[in-house]
């Protein structure tokens, strides 16, 4: 069973298209790069994932369960890293998931173990104390994904998450979300427009005018060259 399932999604503004027929699928503990331009459609497709608003056509399926059929019971398998950050920065990176945490019904004892836990496994538990504000943007976004991760989702959704950070800074997080994928066993698809944050093993799906264009390993669509094919493809500079 795929932990995401993406079947015939079309989708409009209107007269404008979004999304025309979009489909492919995710499988557990499988790395997927969502690859296009602006305006290619991706924000509009995690939109539609996390159920802000509703397709005109097809179906979406997470972790087995259709999200128009069982809305609860989909999200509840999602964790969602979206562009613009959303963290209080006013308050410490403790403080921060223990408030979500609450959001997902875990108090008491039982939050401040998983509040360690996922800040250990981002390489964060040093800074738990530290104010949000205070972090540079590398640590910030490791510590929204640590809040994504609070409710033990199988399936992470990151739309451009290494926005405004330093090259250091992208490589430590596609690292640390590849060994998500790897060792946790977690569905993810990461959003971008930047050819060099995918790596040839990546399952790649790449959407241009809200169309896929191609789907498949990375290193096989691209071959040596992948930036050169998504030109190609698109006509876009990463």
């Amino acid at each position: 069973m795929s932990g995401l399932s993406i079947e015939s999604i079309t989708h409009r503004w209107g007269a404008k298209r979004a999304l025309e027929d979009v489909s492919f699928s995710v499988g557990r503990g499988e790395f997927c790069a969502l690859l296009g331009p602006n305006g290619a459609g991706k924000s509009t497709l995690f939109g539609l994932m996390t159920r802000l608003f509703t397709p005109r056509a097809g179906a979406i399926s997470i972790a087995g369960h259709d999200l128009a059929r069982e809305p609860h019971g989909a999200l509840r398998h999602i964790g969602v890293v979206f562009q613009q950050p959303t963290v209080d920065l006013d308050l410490t990176v403790r403080r921060n998931l223990l408030y979500f945490a609450a959001l997902h019904g875990l108090f008491g004892r039982r939050a401040e173990v998983r509040v360690m836990a996922v800040l250990e496994r981002l390489g964060m538990a040093e800074r738990s104390g530290e104010r949000a504000g205070a972090l540079n943007g590398g640590h910030r976004r490791r510590m929204e994904i640590a809040r994504a991760l609070m409710h033990c989702p199988s399936v992470l959704l990151l739309d451009e998450p290494t926005v405004g950070l330093d090259a250091a800074a992208r490589v430590a997080i596609i690292d640390h979300v590849h060994r998500l994928a790897a060792d946790d066993g977690l569905t993810v698809l990461w959003a971008t427009h930047l050819v060099d944050e995918i790596r040839p093993p990546d399952r790649l799906i790449i959407l241009h005018r809200g169309r896929v264009l191609a789907s498949g390993a990375a290193g096989e669509i691209g071959g040596a060259d992948l930036s050169g094919r998504f030109i190609a493809l698109t006509g876009a500079v990463s």
